[in-house]
C-alpha cells in the first residue's frame, strides 16, 4: 500500500501515508457561506465530521472558504504545519495560525517526510494551487479541485489523481469547475492507476440563489484507469 485516501466530502480529503496523516481542504463543521451572504450561497453539513487520527500536516489549495474553512481549521492546534497559496496566508494569520508555508506554482517543499510541489491551479481570479505529493519512494498523488492542469508540467507516472470528474456551469460564466473537460489531459499527463472523484460530493445540502443556476455536465467517454466515486467517509487503499 502506498497510501489510504478517505473522502471527507466537498473538497476535503484525509490521506494517510505510512508515517504522515495529511488533511486537504477540510470542511468538517459549521456552514459554508459565500459573500454577500447565505441568501446567495450556503452549504450545510448533515452532520459534523470527526477526525480521529492525529493530523501532521494540512494542505490548502485555495484561499476561498470552501478550501480554507476557518471554523474547521480551528479544530486543530494553531501551530500545526499548513501549506497553502498566498491567498490563504492572511486569512490563516488573522485566525492565529503560526506555522504557515506559502508555495507558488513550481515551488517545492519537503515536510513531514513528504515531497510537495505546487502547480498552477484555478484562476479565481488569482492563480491558486494544485499539488503533486510524493513519499520518499516517489509514490503519491496529484490534486487540483477545479479541473485545471498546469500546462508547464512534464508527463510523469503517478499513482492517483484527485480531481472533479464533472463540469459545473453557470449562465454567462461558463464552467467554473472543469472536471469533465480536464480528465483526458490528466490521464495523458500522469498515467494514473486511479482517478478519485472530488469536489462535487459529500453529505451536505446547498441553498441560495447561486445554487439554482448551477448545471452539471458529466464525462461520457470510457476511461483507461479506475474511476472511483467515493461517498463521504469512504476510503480506498492505493
Amino acid at each position: 500500500m502506498t497510501f489510504e485516501a478517505t473522502y471527507l466530502g466537498s473538497n476535503g480529503w484525509l490521506i494517510k501515508f505510512e508515517k504522515t496523516n495529511l488533511l486537504i481542504d477540510p470542511w468538517l463543521t459549521g456552514d459554508l457561506i459565500f459573500p454577500p451572504g447565505e441568501w446567495f450561497f450556503k452549504g450545510s453539513l448533515n452532520k459534523e465530521i470527526l477526525i480521529e487520527e492525529e493530523i501532521n500536516l494540512i494542505l490548502l489549495t485555495q484561499g476561498l472558504a470552501d478550501h480554507c474553512h476557518i471554523p474547521s481549521l480551528e479544530k486543530f492546534k494553531k501551530n500545526i504545519d499548513i501549506i497553502c497559496p498566498y491567498s490563504a496566508k492572511r486569512i490563516l494569520e488573522k485566525s492565529g495560525f503560526t506555522s504557515i508555508n506559502v508555495l507558488k506554482p513550481s515551488e517545492k517543499i519537503t515536510s513531514k517526510g513528504l515531497g510537495i510541489e505546487a502547480t498552477a491551479g484555478a484562476p479565481v481570479p488569482q492563480i491558486e494551487n494544485g499539488y503533486i505529493v510524493k513519499d520518499h519512494n516517489g509514490k503519491g498523488f496529484y490534486i487540483e479541485p477545479h479541473g485545471y492542469l498546469d500546462e508547464n508540467l512534464n508527463s510523469q507516472e503517478i499513482d492517483a489523481v484527485i480531481t472533479p470528474t464533472i463540469n459545473l456551469d453557470l449562465p454567462f460564466v461558463g464552467s467554473f469547475v472543469k472536471g469533465a473537460e480536464v480528465l483526458p489531459k490528466l490521464i495523458k499527463t500522469f498515467s494514473p492507476k486511479y482517478i478519485l472523484s472530488s469536489t462535487a460530493g459529500g453529505d451536505a445540502k446547498y441553498t441560495g440563489i447561486l445554487n439554482k443556476f448551477i448545471s452539471i455536465k458529466e464525462y461520457s467517454e470510457e476511461l483507461e484507469c479506475n474511476l472511483l466515486n467515493l461517498k463521504s467517509m469512504d476510503s480506498v487503499k492505493i
